[in-house]
């Protein structure tokens, strides 16, 4: 009885959220948000190790120990996919927008605002903690480590943040255009031997690719599967000549110590491969829109799309929390403390999974309301609320080349059908 409860009470919530969801929602782009989101937060798992040593904490990667495992990569390095599911939500939200007569300031105040608002609590409690370890005699090195890993990924926001005002500018360029920028900057780099600076230019050019083929996506560009299809195969072949025959590392994150990152600033290689990723994505639309028919699993996808961001941004805490605490046990922990060397390594790192969910649970439970925080409307208003999401705004499926301008404004999820507790996060979920 006792485990039956809680699974019937599951399954009420879950029918709950399923019956609160409108029926134009697009529910497959919602799950491939949570899988990009879900595959970020293994893969940083599973190829980032901190190893103790001189009593301070460094970092290192079973990849530059163990180079067959590269492969690894490929299935958590899902970056793609969000520029891709990035691209298609603010393209259709913009349009959305323009069609109720928000301008472009409000438009891009509010999504710039619900993208920025949660960062504030990681800054302010790393910022304490940082001057903490540093008072209480902990190393400058093993400080700027956990810095390093707290905020390197919030490159990640930045690069969104900038594609999302610039929407209206790029939403109808072809991807061809920063693809072939992506292409030149690597010719001058590694064929003519360019300034190493000039890389850079492709965190902004490797990005736009999968995000204006989402704007792409949006006005109707893959309602065939012929063109997904050739994505997938075109970017497979691509990144398999780039990494056999053009000198790219097969990895596609970044390893210590090698000579090239595929992904520190992106290279050709990189894009190509998420070139593929988003071929397969589109193909995966009309199954993943199947299973998300089911309450169970759309409930899933729901409660970690509502939760995007305090994932994100927790995930490397967590982590890290785990193995700072325990350093407390006088032995280093196998999978936690030792270099990650060898296959049992990896089993024993795969045991440690479960924990560093657990702790990214009370990193959910102490921050998830500040990603809330400001999402509902001001008394008296007739506003709809907001979903302070990373990947937010409108879902709804793509018709072909309609007007999105026609489309009815967004609305909430869960206000009326779902009570209680849940109530409060259902409601943020868009339409």
């Amino acid at each position: 009885m006792r485990v039956r409860e809680p699974l019937a009470r599951w399954s009420v919530l879950a029918d709950r959220i399923d019956a609160a969801t409108p029926a134009h929602r697009d529910r497959a782009v919602d799950a491939l948000r949570a899988f990009a989101i879900l595959g970020v937060v293994l893969g940083h798992w599973l190829v980032t190790a901190l190893t103790s040593a001189d009593g301070g904490l460094s970092t290192t990667s079973p990849l530059a120990h163990m180079s067959g495992l590269a492969p690894v990569s490929w299935v958590f390095q899902t970056l793609a996919v969000f520029f891709l599911v990035g691209g298609h939500v603010a393209a259709q939200g913009y349009e959305s927008a323009r069609g109720r007569g928000v301008p472009y300031g409000r438009w891009v105040g509010q999504r710039l605002g619900r993208l920025f608002r949660p960062v504030a609590a990681v800054l302010v409690l790393w910022s304490v903690a940082s001057g903490a370890m540093l008072l209480g005699g902990v190393g400058t090195d093993t400080v700027r480590t956990l810095l390093k890993l707290v905020l390197s990924p919030l490159w990640f926001l930045l690069v969104f943040a900038a594609l999302t005002a610039a929407t209206p500018l790029v939403a109808r360029l072809s991807p061809l255009w920063p693809l072939a920028v992506v292409a030149s900057v690597d010719v001058w780099r590694f064929g003519f031997g360019g300034p190493g600076w000039i890389g850079w230019v492709n965190v902004a050019a490797g990005w736009l690719v999968p995000y204006t083929l989402g704007a792409a996506w949006s006005r109707g560009a893959f309602t065939r599967r012929t063109p997904a299809a050739l994505l997938l195969g075109g970017g497979i072949a691509a990144t398999a000549a780039l990494i056999l025959w053009g000198g790219y590392p097969a990895s596609m994150v970044g390893v210590p110590g090698a000579a090239i990152s595929n992904l520190n600033p992106p290279t050709l290689a990189a894009v190509a491969f998420g070139l593929a990723q988003c071929g397969l994505a589109l193909l995966l639309r009309e199954p993943l829109a199947r299973m998300m028919s089911r309450p169970r699993a759309w409930a899933k996808v729901a409660l970690v799309n509502l939760s995007a961001m305090t994932i994100f941004l927790w995930h490397q805490t967590a982590m890290m929390a785990v193995t700072a605490v325990g350093l407390l046990v006088s032995t280093d922990l196998p999978g936690l403390h030792t270099v990650p060397a060898s296959a049992e390594w990896i089993a024993v790192r795969l045991l440690w999974l479960p924990v560093f969910a657990a702790a990214l649970a009370v990193c959910w439970a102490a921050f998830h309301t500040y990603e809330q925080a400001g999402g509902r409307p001001r008394r008296g208003s007739s506003v709809t609320p907001t979903t302070p999401s990373l990947i937010v705004a409108s879902s709804a499926p793509t018709r072909g080349n309609s007007s999105l301008g026609a489309r009815p404004a967004p609305t909430p999820v869960g206000e009326s059908a779902v009570t209680g507790p849940a109530a409060r996060s259902k409601e943020t979920l868009r339409a």
